[in-house]
């Protein structure tokens, strides 16, 4: 499905960013066809060329970049990436340009407990075209895509809905209600958390949505 639907896109220029499952040749073929970028994760479903990255930075020096750490809900994330074109002729993959691992290092505040996390990818992008610090700008980018759909699916059961206009629709409502309680969060607050005290307090859904007079700050005529 994503051919038919780049092809409705004007994407020349651009960077097409995707999770694994859509790491696949005859995309990266086509998205350099239509003189766009690629940019890439690969895991399980593409064995050999994620044991072949693995295998090359295996042994990896100091990172080529490190992005200043984020605080916010409680937690300090520190992100580094390692690149190389050393594989660029080797690997069976169209268009290699780069390919990366990225580290991200996240510490809890309140407990101290530190959690590594890698994450390998692949790009057309040769190192003249983007550097460590883009890539890595790339990748986040798209995790922070990912991430709101991470939030619908787990919390609203998103896949559930197959027919008709329904998925469309109620993806927006929903997208539309994690806005809200963005708005609304605290630093150390989850949404998970905000979302199970709704369903206990539904007169706060109301003031979130600002349809009463104290959520107002003034009282309102009757």
């Amino acid at each position: 499905m994503a051919i038919p639907l780049l092809d409705c896109c004007h994407i020349a220029g651009r960077d097409i960013t995707a999770d694994a499952l859509l790491t696949q040749r005859a995309l990266a073929a086509y998205i350099v066809g239509r003189a766009a970028h690629y940019h890439f994760t690969v895991r399980g479903n593409q064995p050999t060329l994620a044991g072949d990255i693995a295998l090359h930075f295996e042994r990896r020096g100091a990172p080529d970049f490190v992005d200043q750490p984020a605080v916010g809900h409680g937690r300090i994330e520190t992100r580094r990436i390692w690149c190389s074109t050393a594989l660029n002729d080797y690997l069976d993959f169209p268009h290699v340009g780069q390919l990366f691992l990225i580290e991200r290092e996240t510490i809890i505040k309140k407990t101290g407990q530190c959690r590594r996390e890698t994450a390998l990818g692949v790009t057309s992008r040769s190192p003249e075209q983007a550097s460590p610090e883009r890539l890595l700008a790339l990748n986040r980018g798209h995790w922070g895509i990912e991430s709101l759909h991470y939030i619908i699916d787990w919390n609203y059961d998103e896949d559930r809905i197959r027919t008709g206009h329904g998925p469309q629709n109620v993806t927006r409502l929903r997208c539309f209600a994690v806005g809200v309680l963005k708005s609304f969060r605290k630093p150390d607050q989850s949404l998970a958390h905000m979302m199970r005290k709704l369903v206990s307090r539904s007169r706060t859904v109301l003031d979130y949505l600002r349809l009463t007079a104290n959520s107002l700050g003034r009282a309102q005529p009757a």
